[in-house]
């Protein structure tokens, strides 16, 4: 038996719905809702109904109802996409959508599927409130009892504070620190200040807004419960209006300068891209937008690390990540014509380029980086955001009509980072 050739993965298209602040007009939307809207989108912009047309669905949420754990199935079964498809669902905080691009490229690769969607979907706003711990260890100590009057016994256990439900918290478990607060701890080391991050989120805004005013998302962006854009742009941010904001993380280390204009917030929103082998492309008269080609993932020990005021923040796993790509695939930051790095805040952008040019691989220009906006412009649902990323960075390269490159840069929650790179030949 011989093993499958190694075959490119073409990027075709991707959709998503405009992001929308948490507690906003998506209030009410599921996950499963919002990643049905955005597949539904891709299929009718890409003629994708029919039997056996797209082989896989991979897709992911970061805060996920207990009714969620088949989502990526759900959505299928009752999208437009051919019920018979496969899904499965995995999770990586921030980087999601990004590993699920992986994932589905890995099996178009080695040819286990022609072709596959991939993405995720977040809602802050329909966030899973859990049972009390003591009242669910009253609970089933309720119903292991072997008697009518064992179960009354541990009942009469419960008291009114049991009643209060358990919220899902934004801090890692290992350290109680919001991703915020440990943001500012690297911003403090590596000496990231106001107005450098300042200008950073007024750029996001300013090249958001320009995007869609020259209808450069007309066809990645599909409009959902009233929106049409992305809710959280602000298209006459300026470095001045942003200076006037107060601070809200490292408050109390004095010296804070990270504030919520310089942050993203909590966010709404789902988007998924189209991956697929060149025979499959050409063969439905889809014509590639750009091919991914390399992919790296890293993680660091912010435990011991950021908070003990060392170098490895909860969000710096991206500077381990790149370097390996970049020497794997023979390449240097100056081989890229655009770089996206993934805007959890303004003071991690500036610190991961920072830790990139300190480890020897350059500067990066910024004419270059995320020329059309990120996350502090668009927000940030954590698993929908590396599909967000992976259909942008693609038709950037493809409107250029020559060859050229492209850099993906991801922090995730739990000290992880994954980077990708993709590619655009004549």
């Amino acid at each position: 038996m011989s093993l499958p050739s190694v075959r490119r993965v073409a990027v075709l298209g991707g959709t998503r719905i405009p992001f929308a602040r948490s507690d906003g007009p998506y209030a009410t939307s599921s996950n499963q809702d919002m990643l049905t809207a955005v597949v539904d989108g891709l299929v009718e912009r890409h003629g994708l109904r029919g039997e056996g047309v797209v082989g896989e669905l991979v897709a992911g949420a970061v805060l996920k109802h207990s009714r969620d754990f088949n989502l990526a199935r759900e959505v299928v079964l009752g999208s437009a996409l051919d019920s018979r498809t496969p899904a499965y669902d995995l999770q990586q905080a921030c980087g999601t959508g990004m590993q699920a691009v992986v994932a589905v490229a890995n099996k178009v690769m080695l040819g286990q599927v022609e072709s596959g969607i991939a993405g995720g979907s977040d809602t802050a706003s329909d966030a899973p409130l859990g049972v009390n711990d003591e009242l669910r260890r009253v609970l089933l100590a309720a119903r292991r009892a072997r008697s009518v009057g064992g179960r009354l016994r541990a009942l009469g256990g419960v008291r009114p504070r049991h009643l209060v439900p358990d919220i899902p918290r934004n801090a890692e478990p290992r350290t109680g620190l919001s991703m915020g607060e440990h943001a500012a701890v690297t911003a403090r080391k590596w000496g990231i200040t106001r107005a450098a991050q300042d200008e950073l989120a007024a750029a996001s805004h300013q090249r958001l807004a320009a995007a869609y005013e020259r209808g450069f998302l007309d066809d990645l962006v599909v409009p959902y419960e009233g929106l049409t854009r992305d809710q959280n742009l602000r298209p006459g941010s300026t470095v001045g209006q942003l200076g006037g904001l107060k601070p809200v993380f490292g408050v109390a280390g004095g010296g804070a300068t990270m504030t919520a204009g310089n942050s993203t917030p909590l966010t709404d929103g789902a988007a998924v891209v189209l991956l697929g082998s060149d025979e499959w492309a050409a063969a439905r008269g889809l014509e590639p937008l750009a091919h991914l080609v390399a992919c790296e993932t890293a993680a660091v020990d912010f435990v011991h690390g950021d908070v003990a005021g060392g170098e490895d923040g909860l969000l710096m796993a991206p500077t381990y990540a790149v370097p390996r790509m970049l020497e794997r695939a023979g390449l240097g930051l100056g081989d890229f014509d655009f770089v996206e790095v993934h805007e959890a805040f303004a003071s991690q952008v500036l610190a991961t380029l920072a830790a990139w040019e300190e480890r020897g691989l350059g500067t990066v220009d910024r004419e270059r980086l995320n020329v059309a906006g990120s996350s502090l412009a668009t927000g940030h649902p954590f698993a929908a955001t590396g599909a967000r990323i992976v259909a942008t960075l693609a038709k950037l390269l493809a409107e250029r009509g020559r060859p050229g490159r492209g850099l993906i840069s991801l922090c995730a929650a739990g000290g992880q980072g994954v980077t990708a790179i993709l590619e655009r030949r004549e």
